[in-house]
């Protein structure tokens, strides 16, 4: 079969933070994509503002670099895929392996492989791509890389890697310096004989196959991603798999349900670095974007109208975790932060509160989200949402939050299935690295969650790698508790390992809630004395309302407390009557601790200025009644 050797399509796969999104940033600066002059960000490739925030990569992004070979031969584009590391967003990590030929795999050279390596790989040999095995990061002081090699080997020989697979090429690399080598380092150093990223970009020509096609084969497209442009509309993201796809061409559009219409591609444009170009004409095997179809989904075909076959649909895990959310319900609804004032009044001008923008908006998720779920529930302001994990759905509803929407979000749930008339849970393999005199307090804490303990590692420097198996209900609000008993200092990482029979009731949470029984605002005399019964959660002067919850109670009950108690004033002086005690500041709760702190009596108000937690049901008196009954039968 003919190949194209202008062309290589590779995808950059890696843990979080083990350094993908840098070491495409210096292939792009060496490639000579950028002008001497233009000023450059770090991790250019995260575009996104919530990326910047957290230092992941959320969406799977393609950029194409033109390689000049030191031989003086034609240059040749290698198209890159820079996924997410966290098995969160597996849809998208999918979806960029069905453009590419090969993968670059990124592993730390102090870390080595950890879950979402795990999961990344078995995506790649599951789909018989060979592998280059990149060791990052040579230079950490604590880098190990004969471990981190060998580590990876039985990682592969785990992932039941073929021959061909496992016969990888390996390069050393320290890509904040934007240095590569074919030779093993000493451990804490940078390659020494290399001063660029050559090695690398030379072992990608290597070893990535050039797309091979059939030239007498009829056109087909593979809609890989979905992106939009104010003046275009939606843009198609595809990977030419045979034929030519031409500016003004006419082609057959097969749709997810097997119909076919004829459409014009009134647009057609190819990634050189970060900017799309126009373009007249892609071949096979290369990535380009079209415009002019205004209804495309992902995994769809584009295909000679003459001879229409379709290319199979995109696959994705099925989702893991479900969470409820709603219009906002609560009494500060559409006011902004305090309702007050010419600002706030402004600012909840475009606020987005009815139903029907809720449901809009999730629809439009659905089209760009392979591996999300919307299902209605009983309510017609409410919908169940189901994604792979906790992150993936936090990370859309601050999104929402920032585009102006006021939501309610219940407690996240598992998504069981039956098998053989039992109910199956999905489970989570978790890797835990912590200092040695922390194991304990994890080993317990995991106890209580009902993880088992698969197997444990000393490598002799004061710290401890520990594998469980755990339910995925069991790291519901895991996370806050880990960091607090490991001082901050423990790191925990989980990955979906498929569904094991229901492992019973769980208690998570210990402690109950600090419920505010009126509505007004929160006044410091009642924060002093409410302070010693547990954590509060709000500043003086925040508005509350009934049924709110203000705080973390130190017992296992729930409290309701007035937490806008003023003190009463007198026209009698004294000498020590204005004894002023301190207040312990509140402590903050983001949108993810929110979620993980819920029972399953409550819920997470979220609006652009605040997240609040509240009692589902808010009245007082019902929430008694509803408690006694259940307590009597």
């Amino acid at each position: 079969m003919p190949t194209r050797h202008d062309i290589r399509n590779v995808a950059i796969v890696a843990h979080v933070d083990h350094g993908k999104t840098t070491i495409v940033d210096a292939m792009l600066k060496q490639a000579g994509a950028f002008a001497a002059h233009q000023q450059l960000d770090d991790r250019m490739m995260d575009s996104n503002d919530l990326e910047r925030e957290k230092g992941i990569t959320i969406l799977a992004k393609n950029t194409a670099v033109k390689y000049h070979p030191k031989d003086g031969g034609a240059p040749i584009t290698i198209n890159i895929i820079d996924t997410p590391g966290h098995a969160d967003f597996g849809g998208e990590v999918e979806r960029g392996l069905s453009m590419v030929d090969a993968v670059v795999l990124l592993v730390d050279a102090s870390e080595g492989p950890l879950p979402q390596t795990r999961f990344v790989l078995r995506k790649a040999l599951q789909a018989r791509m060979p592998v280059i095995l990149c060791i990052n990061k040579t230079d950490r002081p604590d880098s190990r890389i004969d471990e981190v090699v060998n580590e990876t080997y039985d990682l592969f020989l785990d992932l039941d890697a073929d021959e061909d697979q496992i016969e990888f090429p390996i390069v050393y690399a320290c890509g904040r310096d934007g240095i590569a080598s074919l030779t093993k380092p000493e451990n804490g150093t940078v390659p020494a004989d290399s001063e660029n990223l050559e090695p690398f970009f030379s072992t990608i020509l290597e070893h990535v196959p050039a797309p091979s096609y059939d030239e007498d084969a009829p056109l087909q497209a593979h809609v890989t991603n979905l992106d939009a442009d104010n003046f275009l509309g939606r843009i198609a993201l595809l990977r030419v798999e045979q034929g030519e796809l031409r500016k003004g061409q006419t082609v057959a559009w097969i749709k997810r349900d097997g119909s076919i219409s004829n459409v014009r591609i009134t647009e057609l444009m190819m990634t050189e670095a970060l900017t799309r170009k126009p373009a007249e004409v892609a071949g096979p095997g290369d990535i380009c974007a079209v415009a002019g179809i205004p209804d495309i989904m992902i995994g769809e075909t584009l295909a000679d109208p003459e001879n229409p076959i379709a290319l199979p649909l995109i696959t994705v895990d099925q989702p893991a975790i479900s969470m409820t959310i709603g219009t906002n319900t609560s009494p500060l609804v559409g006011r902004g932060g305090t309702g007050k004032g010419a600002e706030a009044k402004s600012a909840v001008k475009n606020r987005k509160v009815t139903a029907r923008q809720v449901k809009d908006r999730l629809d439009r998720e659905l089209i760009g989200n392979v591996s999300l779920r919307v299902l209605d529930t009983e309510r017609p302001d409410a919908w169940e949402v189901q994604g792979r994990g906790e992150l993936a759905l936090a990370i859309l509803v601050e999104q929402m939050r920032r585009e102006g929407f006021e939501l309610t979000i219940g407690k996240p749930q598992v998504v069981t299935k039956e098998v053989d008339g039992k109910i199956h849970e999905p489970v989570e393999r978790l890797t835990v690295d912590v200092p040695e005199e922390h194991m304990g307090a994890v080993t317990q804490l995991m106890g209580v969650r009902k993880g088992r303990m698969d197997n444990m590692s000393n490598h002799g420097s004061g710290w401890v790698r520990m594998e469980f198996v755990v339910p995925s209900r069991g790291l519901i609000g895991f996370r806050t508790e880990f960091l607090t008993n490991t001082r901050g200092t423990g790191i925990a990482h989980s990955i979906h390992e498929g569904h094991e029979p229901w492992f019973g009731t769980l208690t998570t949470r210990n402690n109950g809630s600090l419920v505010a029984d009126r509505a007004g605002a929160v006044t410091a005399f009642a924060m002093t004395n409410l302070q010693e019964r547990g954590v509060l959660f709000t500043d003086p002067g925040t508005e509350v309302y009934e049924g709110m919850i203000v705080g973390e109670n130190s017992r296992s009950d729930d409290m309701d407390v007035n937490i806008t108690k003023e003190k009463k004033l007198t026209n009698m002086r004294s000498a020590s009557a204005d004894s002023f005690e301190a207040i312990v500041p509140p402590r903050k709760l983001s949108l993810e601790q929110s979620l993980e702190f819920c029972r399953d009596d409550e819920c997470v108000e979220v609006t652009p200025e605040a997240v609040r937690i509240r009692k589902v049901v808010l009245d007082q008196n019902q929430r008694g009644r509803t408690a006694s009954r259940a307590k009597n039968g």
